[in-house]
């Protein structure tokens, strides 16, 4: 009776085993695609304490490498930018304004000081009327000894970061349990059609 009964639970779990595993590939597939939202949302949310600090002028740095390493190492968190992208790349328009509104008072700073010299100059040179050449005189002068402004390239201040094909988080786990559920499922599925076919023309 007992040797019947374990025969009969063997030859339930043998029938019913493609089951359990499609059970498991739709949990798993189904935890896969909650992380993959989840890893979006989450690289979503550290890009926009990046864009706040740059805002306000905080730790852009902490923040650039908070979200580097988080995309980095998760699945589904590309934020890289292009044509066919929905968000622009990470652009530090803030910092970069910062940047070269700071140069451009430097420039002014020092050119102030190149004209005042320039004034000077110019005032003692023999022949120079002062409605005719020495406004050219200074113009020429804080043009030879004053300050530039610096060429800052945007490019610094602009990040794509690219996530990873597969990463080992709860979202790349869940779906190699997936694949692997769903693999065993056809598998487990196409013996037992092909035993119970074999079965039948034996008959």
């Amino acid at each position: 009776m007992a040797k019947n009964s374990k025969k009969l639970q063997t030859g339930f779990w043998r029938r019913h085993l493609h089951w359990l595993f499609f059970v498991l590939f739709v949990v798993s597939g189904v935890t896969c695609v909650y992380s993959l939202r989840s890893n979006n949302l989450q690289a979503i949310k550290l890009r926009n304490q990046v864009l706040a600090a740059d805002k306000s002028n905080g730790d852009v740095e902490g923040a650039l490498q908070s979200l580097r390493h988080y995309i980095y190492s998760h699945m589904n968190t590309d934020l890289a930018g292009g044509p066919d992208a929905i968000k622009p790349s990470i652009q530090l328009k803030y910092t970069y304004q910062r940047l070269v509104d700071a140069d451009k008072s430097k420039v002014a700073a020092s050119n102030a000081i190149a004209t005042k010299a320039a004034q000077t100059h110019c005032r003692v040179l023999v022949g120079i009327d002062i409605h005719d050449g020495r406004q050219a005189c200074i113009n020429n002068y804080v043009y030879l000894h004053g300050a530039k402004a610096k060429v800052i390239p945007d490019a610094l201040y602009k990040f794509d970061f690219t996530s990873p094909v597969w990463s080992s988080d709860l979202a790349g786990f869940s779906m190699l349990v997936a694949a692997l559920s769903l693999i065993l499922f056809a598998t487990s599925f196409g013996l037992e059609k092909w035993l119970r076919s074999n079965v039948r023309s034996q008959l």
